[in-house]
């Protein structure tokens, strides 16, 4: 899927605050990063931590708030 679209869905799931989205998808790379099991069926060897964490938020696999 493009990651535009990727993007919309997320954005969506995120009552459209991008600020939000950049924080989850920047903090999930993090700790895909640092050896995270990804919750979708990509590898972290091949994709890209932030096209992951995208992933995983855009499909509802990762739920998201703005609290704490």
């Amino acid at each position: 899927m493009k990651i535009e679209k990727l993007t919309a869905q997320a954005l969506e799931r995120l009552d459209f605050d991008r600020y939000l989205l950049a924080l989850a998808v920047g903090k999930r790379a993090e700790e895909i990063a640092a050896g995270a099991t990804p919750l979708v069926d990509m590898d972290p060897k091949v994709d890209k931590f932030t096209d992951i964490a995208l992933v995983e938020i855009a499909e509802g696999k990762l739920i998201v708030s703005d609290e704490g």
